[in-house]
C-alpha cells in the first residue's frame, strides 16, 4: 500500500452492530476455544487508543472475532491492517468489513500461531532496533486458552528479533486475563510475581494499561480482563539466549514457596546438586535464602550469566533435565523390584 503522502481522514460506512453480526451469521462463543466478545465500541476504541497513535500504521490484529476492535483499527486512519482469524465462522463479517474499507483489510485464514508476519507488510517499515518502533503494531483480544503460550512465543521472537519484530521494537497491545496482566506487569516482591513477570520484563516495558470488567464480554467470562502494553527494550536486560534465561527462570518458579536454592539446584545433575548450586549462589552473589518471588532481574542477570559460564565449562549441563533424571531413576527401581519379585518366585 502506499505510504507517501497525506491520508484523507477514513471513517466506517453505517453497519451492522457487532451484537447484530452475531446474530447475522450465528457466532456463538466456543467455550472450548474460550472466545469472549467485546461488543462495546466505547471499549474497543479505548484498546486501540492505548495502543498509541495509529494514523498511516501498519497493524496485524490477531484473533479479530466478529470484529469490534477490527471496527477501531480501521476507524484510527491505519495505513493497511491484517487480521488474522482460525475460525473460518468469522470470515464472512470480516469480509464485510472489508467490502466498507476498500484496500485497507486484509483478511487471512490462519493460526497466529504458526503465521509468519515477517514478509507481510513493506520492507520499508523495516527500522533499525536502536531506532524508535516502527509504525508497526500488533494488537488483540487474545483467547485465554492461547494468551500465555503466544506471548512466550512473541517474547522469544524479541530476543531474536524476528516474527512481528523483524521491522523493529514493534509495540504489541493485547488482552489476558486480570491475573495474567497482573503477572506481566508484577514487581519484585509483589504477590503476583511470577516466571512470566521476568521473561516480559528482561525484555520489554511493559504497562498493565485498564482493566475491563468481565461484564462488558460476551459471553461474560469468570474474571476481568487486563489490557497489557509492551515496548521492546532496545538493551535486554539480560543479555543471554532465551531458552537459557527461560530454563534458569522456571526452575526458580516451579517451588515458588520454597527458597530460591531448591528450584536452582534442578539445574543440575543430583551427583553434583548441593556443591554446583551452592557455587552458582555464590558466584552470582545471591542470597540462597531468597523467596523466587523476591528475585530482581539483577539477580536473575547474575544467575543466568554464572550458568552459561557453568554450561560453556560442562557442554552436557544446559542438554540435562531433572525430570529425565527422575524418570530414570523411577524406572531402574522399578526394574530392580522386578528382579527382588521374579527371585521371590
Amino acid at each position: 500500500m502506499a505510504a507517501s503522502g497525506k491520508f484523507s481522514t477514513f471513517r466506517l460506512p453505517p453497519l451492522p452492530t457487532i451484537r447484530e453480526i452475531i446474530k447475522l451469521f450465528r457466532l456463538n462463543a466456543v467455550k472450548q476455544l474460550s472466545q469472549n466478545f467485546l461488543l462495546d465500541l466505547r471499549l474497543t476504541d479505548k484498546i486501540v487508543r492505548k495502543a498509541g497513535n495509529l494514523t498511516n500504521a501498519y497493524v496485524y490484529e490477531v484473533g479479530p472475532g466478529p470484529g469490534g476492535i477490527t471496527r477501531s483499527i480501521l476507524n484510527a486512519n491505519v495505513a493497511e491492517l491484517l487480521v488474522v482469524e482460525k475460525d473460518t465462522r468469522f470470515i464472512p463479517g470480516l469480509k464485510m468489513l472489508s467490502d466498507a474499507a476498500p484496500g485497507k483489510l486484509r483478511i487471512v485464514h490462519g493460526d497466529v500461531l504458526t503465521f509468519k508476519i515477517e514478509r507481510a507488510f513493506p520492507e520499508s517499515l523495516k527500522r533499525c532496533w536502536e531506532d524508535d518502533p516502527p509504525n508497526v503494531h500488533v494488537i488483540g483480544n487474545l483467547p485465554f486458552s492461547v494468551s500465555t503460550p503466544l506471548i512466550i512465543k512473541w517474547l522469544e521472537s524479541i530476543s531474536h528479533r524476528e516474527g512481528p519484530f523483524a521491522y523493529g521494537r514493534t509495540q504489541m497491545t493485547l488482552t489476558f486475563q486480570k491475573e495474567v496482566a497482573e503477572r506481566l506487569t508484577a514487581n519484585t516482591g509483589g504477590k503476583q510475581r511470577s516466571r512470566l513477570s521476568v521473561m516480559a520484563q528482561y525484555l520489554c516495558n511493559v504497562q498493565h494499561i485498564f482493566t475491563i470488567p468481565g461484564r462488558a464480554f460476551v459471553p461474560k467470562p469468570e474474571v476481568d480482563v487486563g489490557v497489557v502494553h509492551f515496548t521492546p527494550l532496545v538493551q535486554p536486560k539480560i543479555e543471554q539466549p532465551f531458552k537459557l534465561v527461560e530454563k534458569v527462570v522456571q526452575n526458580v518458579f516451579q517451588f515458588r514457596r520454597k527458597y530460591c536454592h531448591r528450584g536452582l539446584g534442578m539445574l543440575f545433575p543430583e551427583a553434583q546438586r548441593l556443591e554446583s548450586t551452592g557455587r552458582l549462589l555464590q558466584w552470582a552473589d545471591v542470597d540462597p535464602t531468597l523467596r523466587p518471588s523476591q528475585l530482581s532481574i539483577s539477580h536473575f542477570k547474575s544467575l543466568c550469566d554464572v550458568y552459561r559460564k557453568m554450561c560453556d565449562e560442562d557442554p552436557h549441563l544446559f542438554a540435562y533435565n531433572f525430570r529425565e533424571e527422575l524418570k530414570q531413576s523411577k524406572s531402574k527401581t522399578q526394574e530392580k523390584d522386578k528382579d527382588k519379585d521374579s527371585c521371590r518366585l
